[in-house]
């Protein structure tokens, strides 16, 4: 590519501070626009915030001002701008800056991390997020006794990388007052050894028993966090996410950074309960950049299939005592619908299991009343029976889903949930087929976070390494035209803004992305080894390599 953003390049290495807005014209390169009428184009010209032109080169340059800034692709592929439907923006932070597990791959591997983060960190507790047990050959959770044997006598929490279990230590059990006698709060689980007592596993609302053993991360730690994520997510390609069970407190840094220029991507907030009075009072509201909206609430109704917290219809097919939880009231969760539907505010509900996407559906039907135009959101709608398929089109709710979850959760989801409701999980081509919007997201930082792994498991529906088998029910693959569109449009549509974003069409917000390569074309093994190479937000470089 040609050199010609040295600034934005420095700038983009330094922090994610935007170069300056002005004409830019973008060719030299296969041009996706997600346009079905007119899907390919010569160049892309942008002035200021938006998008001046898409077409001829020729007509591009035309109409260019003569100082403007000339980017040739070099063959490299530009797109709309690529955007996570579903991810957890402080988390992604903490993630890169706290004790990482989620390349652990065995339970020795766990320790080894803990010992040697303990050797490296000999005071205070030890906390950790990002372990997943799906893939270990030892085939079990975490238990007190292994992280014990890693730090003895410390405290150490270490988070499951879904957020919907945490393993505690015996002094961290012992510093919170967890016995065998403590009893779950509803919707949580405490799991427990022979001997009766507490295991070191807590599940989903047990995990709170837990929470003021760790100290709280500080602002100062929160605003470095949102700094890394948002450069981290520029680097990978995104342009905006859609930011789930966003608190309070982490708003105003967020919209503080904004201000200041230290953060330039795009992001749809929806609260946590906890602080979400001001979106409840006034609605959807947007800062003075533009970039950081709030659309609405986040709820959350069950748990996560691997811990066995999501809700299913009938028992695990693996625990046949076990039907998942229920987090949220319905009392509870009825009386936040009201009050978010009186100001317009949009819901997103977390609904995993079959049951929980029922219950969910049946709370919006009741809470919408026949309004088919809110645009709520059931995040990540995975174990969907049969009949409550079309439900979604019908009444005008989203499925905000993340493709990675299949690649991931499939290696253990047939022993979950049998072979005869195998075919209920991980439904993008039958939601698309049934008229639903699909918003592709990731669930960073559950998941990675990138965007090259989400449109390789929607197109491919293959592990990583490229493994599938019959299981894995290919036939729910979707096109790449509507991978593309997942990832950028509905995104777009998901949050009331498809008519600003989510293609590359004059007048629209110039949000670009730019892989090296052509994801449309790639055999799918490349498509992950694709480079982000520019990122663009509202007419600013916001990443160059």
């Amino acid at each position: 590519m040609r050199r010609t953003f040295a600034l934005a390049a420095l700038l983009a290495c330094s922090s994610l501070a935007p170069a300056l807005a002005g004409d830019i014209l973008i060719h030299g390169g296969p041009i996706h626009t997600g346009v079905a009428a007119a899907p390919a184009a010569q160049a892309v010209l942008i002035r200021d915030d938006r998008i001046l032109f898409v077409g001829d080169l020729a007509a591009a340059r035309a109409k260019a001002a003569k100082d403007a800034r000339d980017v040739d692709l070099k063959g490299a592929t530009a797109f709309p701008g690529f955007v996570d439907a579903h991810a957890h923006l402080t988390g992604i932070g903490l993630r890169e800056l706290t004790l990482n597990l989620d390349k652990t791959d065995s339970m020795e591997s766990l320790v080894a991390a803990v010992k040697a983060h303990a050797a490296a960190h000999p005071d205070g507790p030890i906390y950790g997020r990002g372990w997943i047990e799906t893939h270990w050959p030892e085939k079990r959770f975490p238990d007190r006794a292994d992280l014990d044997r890693a730090a003895p006598g410390r405290i150490v929490v270490l988070g499951r990388a879904d957020g919907h279990a945490v393993v505690a230590s015996t002094a961290a059990l012992a510093k919170a007052g967890v016995t065998k006698d403590t009893v779950a709060p509803a919707g949580g689980q405490i799991l427990k050894g022979p001997d009766g007592a507490p295991n070191g596993l807590l599940v989903d609302n047990a995990q709170a028993l837990i929470k003021d053993v760790i100290p709280p991360p500080s602002d100062a730690l929160k605003r470095q966090a949102l700094e890394k994520a948002g450069a981290l997510y520029a680097s990978r390609g995104w342009t905006g996410l859609g930011n789930m069970s966003v608190a309070a407190p982490d708003l105003a840094i967020l919209t503080r950074l904004a201000a200041d220029r230290k953060f330039g991507l795009r992001v749809d907030n929806y609260m946590d309960p906890s602080g979400a009075a001001e979106v409840l009072a006034k609605g959807p509201f947007t800062d003075a950049t533009g970039l950081i909206r709030v659309r609405g609430i986040k709820l959350y109704m069950d748990g996560a299939l691997g811990s066995r917290g999501a809700a299913l219809l009938a028992p695990y097919s693996d625990s046949e005592t076990s039907l998942g939880l229920q987090l949220t009231p319905q009392d509870k969760g009825l009386a936040l619908m009201k009050a978010a539907k009186a100001v317009n505010a949009q819901v997103a509900m977390h609904a995993i299991g079959d049951r929980g996407n029922r219950m969910a559906l049946d709370w919006f039907q009741e809470s919408l009343a026949g309004d088919t135009q809110a645009r709520w959101r059931i995040e990540h709608a995975q174990i969907v029976a049969d009949e409550d398929v079309p439900r979604f089109a019908k009444l005008g709710v989203i499925a905000s889903m993340q493709p990675s979850h299949a690649i991931g959760d499939l290696y253990f989801a047939p022993a979950r949930l049998g072979q005869a409701r195998l075919h209920e999980g991980y439904r993008w081509k039958d939601f698309l087929d049934a008229g639903t919007v699909v918003a592709a997201g990731s669930d960073a930082p559950v998941e990675v976070g990138d965007p090259r792994i989400e449109f390789y498991a929607a197109v491919y529906r293959h592990g990583l390494d490229g493994f599938a088998n019959a299981d894995w029910h290919l036939e729910e693959a979707v096109t790449r035209d509507q991978a593309l569109r997942m990832l950028t449009w509905a995104p777009a549509y998901a949050a009331f803004a498809e008519k600003d974003r989510g293609t590359l069409e004059a007048g629209k917000k110039a949000d670009v992305t730019v892989f090296d390569k052509d994801l449309m074309t790639a055999a799918p093994a490349e498509i992950l080894k694709a480079e982000a190479v520019l990122t663009v937000v509202d007419g600013k470089v916001v990443f160059e390599k």
